[in-house]
């Protein structure tokens, strides 16, 4: 059975012993959760040179694909598992300014940590001189998906065994109660964004620049929402994502690794379950889907024509720098379609 909601914008209901908390006034939330985005900028601007500096003093530099294009060579011992400074910015502000009175958050602060834990493994094995080039996909996809399943349990179960959501909203048509099959959408939908924001973690500052807009997306969708919780997650993420951006800058001091990228891509899925709108994650994370498209489309190719390719290499912005692109070139222009995709995607939940 289901029933659409008339009030579009209603925002799908928490068990008041998680989230009792209601702000009086709507901005007074919006003006603490943008101060919050920028002490995770300073925070991650504090703790990030220390790390950086372990993380070079401890070689742990990053192999660059042998296939890839000849430019990132020069990339080659570039430390790696900086996205560490994203989840301890996050977590510290977190616990300390938005955890109080709103324990629902432990689910995104919980597969930050779970993913990010499995990506920090991963780059271990994967280093420069190192015996190993990172676990193994199934690997990799079987801890995921158990994370993946957790957390959407923990999103559909009802109080006090998880948080009760179960609905659906689509843009013109309202809001649908889509019952048991709830939980394995968001399982499929965490893990298959992890893995896309893991796939566009291939230059300097892109994987990390679209994240940032597309939390500053679901953020905005969050605050419409009232969901207090959600949009101070969201903005704090922001601000920890442009403070590691000042070490990723081109040419860059540290890459966020499997450590950064999982995470990332987990929480934000888990964050778009938790507004309801998480039917619009593939517009809002657009590129993320482009980039994860692209390498299902090359070696579905590949395999049905023995050998043929669509694009000269995948994911899509080593095909656009084989075009002969910069690499800045290819990531400004990525971040100019996220923001565009972010636009469209808050267009589309004010429907």
């Amino acid at each position: 059975m289901s029933g659409a909601v008339s009030h579009a914008w209603a925002p799908v209901a928490l068990p008041p012993l998680i989230d009792p908390v209601m702000p009086r006034d709507p901005n007074e939330n919006m003006a603490v959760s943008l101060a919050l985005a920028g002490l995770a900028f300073v925070v991650t601007l504090i703790i990030g040179r220390p790390i950086v500096t372990y993380l070079r003093q401890k070689k742990l530099g990053k192999q660059i694909r042998v296939d890839g294009p000849q430019t990132h060579f020069v990339k080659t011992g570039t430390p790696t598992m900086g996205g560490i400074m994203v989840s301890i910015s996050v977590v510290l502000i977190t616990f300390v300014f938005n955890l109080p009175g709103r324990l629902s958050m432990l689910l995104p602060i919980g597969v930050l940590l779970a993913s990010g834990f499995l990506g920090a493994i991963d780059d271990r094995m994967n280093l420069v001189g190192g015996a190993r080039r990172g676990m193994t996909a199934r690997f990799k996809f079987a801890w995921l998906s158990v994370f993946g399943v957790v957390a959407a349990l923990v999103l559909h179960l009802p109080f006090p065994y998880g948080l009760g959501y179960h609905d659906i909203y689509i843009p013109f048509l309202g809001q649908f109660d889509i019952g048991l099959a709830y939980a394995p959408i968001a399982a499929v939908a965490i893990i298959a964004t992890a893995n896309a924001v893991n796939l566009t973690d291939g230059l300097d500052t892109l994987a990390a620049g679209t994240a940032a807009i597309a939390f500053c997306s679901y953020g905005i969708i969050a605050y419409v929402q009232k969901q207090v919780g959600v949009v101070t997650f969201c903005f704090t993420m922001v601000g920890a994502l442009m403070g590691f951006l000042w070490f990723n800058a081109h040419p860059a001091q540290v890459f966020m690794g499997d450590t950064g990228s999982l995470a990332i891509g987990a929480a934000l899925a888990t964050a778009a379950f938790m507004t309801g709108q998480w039917l619009l994650l593939p517009v809002v994370g657009f590129v993320f889907l482009a980039e994860a498209g692209s390498v299902i489309l090359q070696v579905a190719y590949f395999k049905v024509t023995k050998g043929r390719r669509i694009f000269k290499m995948t994911p899509l912005h080593h095909h656009f720098e084989l075009l002969g692109w910069s690499e800045t070139q290819v990531t400004m222009r990525f971040w100019m379609l996220g923001m565009m995709s972010g636009l469209i995607g808050v267009a589309l939940a004010l429907l």
